[in-house]
């Protein structure tokens, strides 16, 4: 008995052999045979800039069998912004008494009645003004019956079309423009009694 117990004292406290020792039980390490790929360093690729789908505000990229046509079209608008470009191709335009404004003042100078067209028969109301912008003399027609009245003889008036492009419209012979307002007062506003005419 005490034999055995001197002699797991002398294996519990016997010097640890080193791992190097070839008296060492540890199993070696296994080798493959399968080789690891070749490391292979993380090469920077250029990237290109992404080209954006939109040029030119809200433009869309041209693209296909048809990009020149659309080049064209959009050049052809866009040049519509000179100035002398405009006056030249659209100088029958600027040279019409209103020069492709909408709206245009003038002065009232007489009052006259022009006959309907045939079948008609009547007398139309009618202004003659010369306008501040070129001192172009043109006949303008009072819509609304009775608002001949309302106009006083140099009275300001703002004209505006007929609603035909440039043409005379129904019954009434050569005149393309009417009265909207009179001394800064819409027309309409005094025929439904809603507002009065200043006085001058």
């Amino acid at each position: 008995m005490h034999a055995s117990l001197l002699m797991a004292a002398t294996t519990r406290f016997s010097p640890r052999v080193p791992t190097t020792s070839p008296l060492c039980t540890r199993r070696p390490a296994k080798t493959s045979s399968r080789q690891a790929p070749p490391s292979t360093a993380a090469v920077a690729t250029p990237t290109l800039p992404q080209t954006s789908h939109r040029v030119s505000g809200t433009k869309r990229k041209t693209k296909g069998i048809n990009a020149g046509n659309k080049i064209k079209r959009t050049k052809k608008f866009q040049r519509r912004a000179d100035l002398s470009y405009r006056s030249r191709i659209f100088h029958q335009i600027y040279n019409q008494p209103f020069a492709g404004a909408p709206q245009a003042k003038g002065v009232a100078l007489e009052k006259i009645g022009i006959e309907a067209k045939q079948p008609n028969s009547a007398i139309r109301k009618c202004i003659r003004v010369q306008l501040f912008k070129n001192n172009k003399k043109i006949t303008a027609f009072v819509p609304r019956d009775g608002c001949l009245n309302y106009i006083d003889i140099n009275d300001q008036v703002l004209l505006c079309g007929f609603g035909k492009s440039g043409k005379s419209k129904g019954d009434i012979p050569g005149v393309r423009f009417q009265v909207l307002k009179v001394s800064g007062v819409a027309l309409i506003s005094l025929f439904r009694n809603k507002k009065i005419k200043p006085r001058r």
